[in-house]
């Protein structure tokens, strides 16, 4: 089973892959870790995306889908996978196609995370993690149940990405909608767009993607 996931930063992507790939056994392929591990494995394409990163530069897609077409074809991917984070241009999702076209391989289902850009900017600017264990809280949904400590080790010290807070998720919803969203025609003509309410209850989510999967 391939799947892509498209959702716009807090939509729930990172949770419900991981929990796809224990249900159906298919690797969660994210391409900011597929660019890190490159870099750290020394290798030639490595060497090449490293020099492109420490430019500032954004690595070109024909070298994210040579990334992706190795990462493929290992062992673990045997039952599949999932890409986060690719594609988001509708000229990516084109040499994504053309690129497994050439394997045999397809994209057998699309799975969009359907969120509103003002609960979400609620639901992001609000996160906050333990500095010591990394467990995940909200302002408002998921404080800790003794203020100021962990409940996961009990530790006092909690951290917050500056990335999240309201201006700088706004800005990146405005560059979802302007530069990813408008590859979901291009998969709904295809016939393999699906899309379900990111707004709900996690659990009512992978319900409906698995309903969706059949």
């Amino acid at each position: 089973m391939k799947l892509i996931l498209l959702g716009p930063p807090g939509a729930g992507k990172g949770t419900q892959a991981k929990r796809l790939e224990e249900k159906y056994g298919i690797v969660h392929l994210s391409t900011g870790d597929m660019l890190r591990e490159a870099i750290a494995s020394g290798s030639d394409l490595g060497k090449e995306v490293k020099e492109i990163v420490e430019k500032g530069a954004l690595v070109p897609d024909a070298i994210i889908i040579q990334m992706i077409e190795a990462r493929i074809a290992a062992p673990d991917c045997s039952k599949g996978f999932i890409l986060d984070g690719f594609p988001r241009t509708v000229a990516q999702a084109e040499a994504l196609d053309v690129m497994l076209t050439g394997k045999r391989l397809h994209i057998d289902h699309v799975i969009e995370l359907a969120v509103e850009d003002a609960p979400l900017v609620k639901r992001i600017s609000g996160r906050f993690s333990c500095a010591a264990c990394g467990a995940g809280y909200h302002d408002e949904f998921k404080r800790p149940a003794s203020e100021g400590v962990c409940d996961a080790c009990g530790g006092k010290a909690f951290n917050r990405r500056k990335d999240d807070n309201p201006e700088t998720v706004k800005a990146r919803l405005e560059a979802y909608h302007g530069q990813t969203a408008p590859i979901l025609p291009y998969y709904r003509e295809k016939g393999v767009l699906v899309t379900v309410d990111g707004m709900a209850d996690f659990n009512a989510v992978t319900a409906a993607i698995e309903e969706a999967l059949g």
